[in-house]
């Protein structure tokens, strides 16, 4: 009964008070009627520190938005993730004395391009990250002269295309593939600068159909303009740790993305 006599004590004056604290910002108006109610004795300091605490825990509550439970537990395994990622990024090692290129690598790609310039020839090498074909070992009936030929398949590989102008005019285009101890060269392209002429041009055999001698040339004319084993191997270990370093960064993109609200 007392109870009942208090709580109508209390919606009355907050009845009154509603008119003063409607105009006031939205931090304060909620918390207006309190100092009416402490002024008539209606709730003593203590009971309005209580109230005062109960009602902000559940503005803060409501307010913000629960993230679901698979939410939670991939922010948690991204965040695992990163840590190891962090101790797998290594530097990246020196450019040997004497590397012929010029290493432009713009963070966020999968590429890095080499640039010189070799006797009035503006080369440009496009590197593109490591890959490795995927072999069925468990296929039946691999003949064994083609055994080689997958060991060598299941190596890392390295793509490139190298341009090769002189000015204006046509220029040479080479799409290769570095192994660990080898440059094959898979095509040879003459481009032009107007693309109706590239669409149309002969573009010249397959690469392994041509003489062996001329292929042996146009190693030697890679070779002697920097395009070496010893390029691809350097090259290997820097596109590695570049590939570390993305993943790492996507991981941290990845994170940023989940913790928004």
């Amino acid at each position: 009964m007392a109870f009942s006599i208090t709580l109508r004590r209390v919606t009355a004056v907050a009845a009154r008070a509603a008119q003063g604290f409607c105009f006031q910002n939205r931090r304060s108006y909620h918390l207006a009627f309190l100092p009416p109610l402490l002024q008539k004795g209606i709730l003593s300091r203590v009971e309005s520190r209580e109230f005062f605490t109960s009602f902000s825990l559940a503005r803060f509550s409501s307010s913000v938005q629960k993230k679901p439970a698979a939410d939670v537990e991939l922010l948690r395994i991204v965040e695992s993730e990163i840590g190891s990622a962090k101790e797998e990024c290594g530097e990246v090692g020196e450019v040997p004395e004497g590397f012929p290129f010029e290493i432009q690598d713009e963070e966020g790609t999968n590429v890095i391009t080499l640039r010189r310039d070799y006797l009035g020839e503006n080369i440009e090498v496009v590197v593109s990250m490591p890959t490795v074909e995927d072999t069925d070992d468990n296929e039946e009936g691999v003949d064994e002269d083609n055994q080689g030929e997958d060991e060598k398949n299941d190596q890392p590989t390295i793509p490139l295309t190298v341009n090769i102008s002189k000015g204006e005019g046509s220029n040479f285009e080479f799409c290769c593939t570095a192994y660990a101890d080898e440059l094959v060269i898979d095509s040879l392209c003459i481009r032009g600068n107007k693309v109706s002429d590239d669409l149309l041009a002969y573009e010249g055999p397959d690469f392994s159909d041509l003489d062996e001698n001329l292929q042996k040339a146009f190693h030697n004319y890679l070779e002697i303009r920097g395009i070496s084993t010893e390029t691809t191997n350097f090259l290997y270990k820097y596109l590695i740790s570049k590939d570390d370093r993305e993943y790492l960064t996507w991981l941290q993109n990845v994170k940023y993305f989940l913790e928004k609200q």
